[in-house]
């Protein structure tokens, strides 16, 4: 056993220390969960709706406390908390909503003196291994559809955000979900793999990096366990000259800059069309220089620190050997008071004469930096967009829907936005290709991923 231990980016305090799970406490947890599991896969699908809405209004009535919680775990400021419980609310009532359809009986058609049908069955245990940048969305997106398909669910939160996983414990206690069928676990990165080695679960859910996705694929080698991998992204946007000029701007910033650019599928790398290129750096420059980084407990902050130190030091790392090898700065860090070198204070940055060769353009930055290419056609754009080893989102500004549509037919990622970018429709499937991972939440197909199909061939006449 080990201590478990989120210290706040903010000014070092420790906000939680936990003790991970004993292996006698391990065990005993995945025993409960699979014989919760054999009671709650026989409750009709309106009473697994009812308890999971309950949950959701749960979470939702802890907003006042969870959103200065967040502040202090992992930096994002307080005037955004209650967006991420609402975003939760809106993946989970939609998930529950389309159950009965997605989750219905698939008729082959009729056969005479048969009846035939494929019902999507529960795989059992499901393994939820969430991030700490949004610790709440990306955990939701698979615990409520697998808790609706009729799996039970073993939880296990990032340390930087260790209370999110107590808060998720405490709202699906408050709705009354029967005991074991949600459990959330505080485990080491080796009792996580020991768990997934031992075949102890059927399904993994894992938000994080591609090394440890690529570690999850190992420990599962062999045992037959489902994995989906939502793993990390370098997510391009393409600016063209007919964009809505205003619109783009602000939203491509805001895409870059938002939760101080860690999301994984905010936007790192920009290419805008030659006409409008010096245009738009303006611009943008001018509208990051409007951001505050400043203590996220205050409600004018709009800007708080990175979660880690060494997050921001990759960011450091990375525009530093931007500007030595030839690009240029936009913004001054100095103006940013709060920023400061060894901490997890960084100043926004947006970077030109930005190329491929360059780590900020073609690694994953994962903080508040934007290197924006200027491009001559789109041909030209979309073969920058692709030249990337991640394939998360990728979002195209343009007036030209139709322009849009054949441009994201020939992109290699998992969504294509339009006019957009950050952001998660419940309706469709989230998922990426490349090292951005594989499998999908959300949407039907999200359940596709949770259940299993089990076909009925029933001889009715003999």
């Amino acid at each position: 056993m080990s201590d478990i231990v989120c210290v706040s980016p903010i000014d070092g305090r420790i906000v939680a220390r936990r003790v991970s799970a004993s292996p006698t406490h391990i065990a005993s947890s995945l025993e409960r969960a699979r014989d919760a599991q054999r009671d709650w896969a026989r409750v009709p699908l309106a009473g697994r709706a009812e308890l999971c809405a309950a949950f959701v209004d749960a979470m939702l009535a802890m907003e006042s406390e969870i959103a200065p919680e967040l502040a202090l775990q992992m930096g994002r400021p307080v005037r955004y908390g209650g967006g991420e419980l609402r975003g939760l609310a809106e993946r989970a009532r939609y998930m529950i909503d389309i159950a009965d359809e997605a989750l219905a009986d698939i008729d082959p058609g009729p056969k005479d003196g048969f009846r035939r049908f494929i019902r999507r069955a529960p795989l059992g245990l499901v393994f939820t291994i969430a991030p700490w940048n949004y610790p709440y969305l990306t955990a939701v997106n698979s615990i409520v559809p697998a808790l609706m398909a009729g799996n039970a669910v073993i939880l296990k939160h990032a340390a930087q955000t260790i209370l999110v996983g107590e808060r998720f414990q405490k709202a699906f206690d408050a709705a009354g979900l029967p005991e074991g069928l949600f459990q959330t676990l505080v485990l080491t990165h080796d009792d996580t793999l020991a768990i997934i080695a031992g075949g102890e679960v059927d399904h993994v859910c894992f938000t994080g990096s591609v090394e440890a996705g690529r570690a999850i694929e190992r420990a599962a080698a062999g045992t037959f366990t489902g994995v989906g991998l939502e793993l990390g992204g370098k997510d391009p946007a393409y600016v063209r000259a007919d964009c809505h000029f205003d619109h783009a701007v602000e939203n491509v910033v805001d895409g870059a800059f938002f939760n101080s650019g860690q999301s994984c599928c905010g936007i790192e790398r920009v290419y805008v069309a030659a006409p409008i290129h010096d245009r738009f750096v303006e611009a943008a420059t001018a509208l990051a220089r409007q951001y505050v980084l400043d203590d996220p407990l205050k409600p004018a902050t709009t800007l708080g620190p990175m979660a880690r130190a060494s997050l921001a030091e990759t960011v450091r790392g990375q525009t530093r050997a931007a500007l030595a090898a030839g690009a240029r700065a936009t913004m001054d860090e100095k103006a940013f008071a709060a920023s400061r070198a060894g901490t997890p204070w960084l100043a926004p940055q947006i970077l030109v004469n930005v190329d491929h060769s360059m780590q900020v353009m073609t690694e994953e930055s994962f903080g508040p930096v934007l290197g924006i290419m200027k491009v001559d056609s789109d041909d030209e754009a979309i073969a920058l967009m692709n030249d990337s080893r991640y394939g998360l989102t990728a979002s195209i500004w343009t007036a030209d829907g139709e322009a849009a549509e054949r441009i994201g037919d020939r992109l290699k990622t998992g969504t294509v936005f339009l006019n957009r970018a950050d952001y998660l429709d419940p309706a469709l499937a989230w998922t990426g290709v490349k090292d951005t991972g594989r499998g999908a939440t959300l949407s039907r197909v999200g359940y596709e991923q949770l259940t299993r199909p089990k076909s009925f061939h029933l001889r009715l006449k003999v």
